[in-house]
């Protein structure tokens, strides 16, 4: 090669270098129209296709169970808090969308050194914190009308359902169990986003008392008389009935036990506080307030 042809060879990069944009910290526009996106967190997801910006995806996590169609048609990269690496390079993404506890930590960093902008999202279990979410992505994603509009709908909704609610005479003292059968039932304590939905749907959370989720004794749940306990599905599977959970010793005497009064909810649409939410109270409502709601969207197990 000439010097002349070097000459011409390096320009035509450097012009080329130049025309291209540049990644930045602001919308997908702004980083070069980037369009290869993981959602790490299944609230993430969910937001993700109710902006209308699924083909942006290149994978997803485990905790992206809905809609179904999130799994079955984009790769699974492993459980949030326990992403490794290569999964995640794999599939050459642009931008990771996490919930905040994603991790562990050192595989972010190592991902970012990598290239890729990982973008963590705060996971408040709250109304509020759900239009913080969508605002975010939709930021992200350059569809802010979209997320306007969407977060306009949930507002209404949730009006709607805090003017029912508002009626309600009393709240009935809630139980939630994270895990029961296998050691120590774990109990939802203050700052979990079972005690957030418990509230929301005018319920008394009998552990509030404590933070996070905590194993409990048997002792203590009986002293705590929930009238109504809550377990996900997950838990509900492990015994199949509702008497066969509820003759488990730890229960059998609590007025929950005595009244047939449990309710049982996917994990992810109860407390993965997304799109869906106000829904999810509402049908988490009509269990703690019968009277309140006449037209129900969800029937817990009997």
């Amino acid at each position: 090669m000439t010097a002349f042809h070097k000459i011409v060879l390096i320009t035509c990069c450097a012009l080329f270098s130049h025309l291209m944009p540049a990644k930045g910290t602001g919308g997908a526009a702004e980083q070069g129209g980037a369009n290869r996106i993981i959602a790490i967190g299944g609230s993430i997801t969910e937001i993700i296709y109710a902006l209308g910006a699924q083909d942006w995806l290149v994978a997803v996590d485990s905790t992206s169970m809905y809609p179904a169609a999130a799994l079955a048609r984009h790769p699974d990269v492993g459980y949030m808090r326990a992403l490794s690496a290569e999964p995640v390079l794999s599939v050459n993404p642009d931008i990771i969308l996490a919930l905040s506890d994603a991790g562990p930590p050192e595989v972010l960093d190592q991902l970012q050194a990598a290239g890729v902008k990982v973008l963590t999202i705060p996971d408040e279990p709250s109304i509020t914190g759900v239009y913080r979410k969508i605002r975010y992505v939709a930021g992200v994603l350059e569809r802010e009308q979209r997320g306007a509009a969407l977060i306009s709908s949930i507002e209404q909704e949730y009006r709607d359902l805090a003017n029912v609610l508002s009626r309600a005479k009393r709240k009935p003292d809630v139980l939630f169990l994270l895990s029961f059968g296998r050691g120590a039932p774990l109990a939802a304590g203050s700052a979990t986003s079972a005690h957030g939905m418990i509230s929301l749907a005018g319920g008394n959370n009998v552990m509030a008392g404590v933070s996070g989720y905590k194993a409990i004794t048997p002792e203590a749940v009986i002293a705590a008389a929930p009238e109504i306990v809550v377990v996900l599905q997950r838990t509900f599977a492990l015994y199949g009935d509702k008497e066969k959970l509820f003759a488990l010793p730890e229960l059998a005497t609590t007025p929950a036990a005595k009244e047939g009064r449990l309710s049982v909810f996917d994990g992810l649409y109860l407390i993965g506080f997304g799109p869906r939410t106000v829904g999810a109270i509402r049908d988490l409502a009509a269990e703690f307030h019968p009277d309140l709601f006449t037209n129900r969207t969800f029937t817990s197990a009997q």
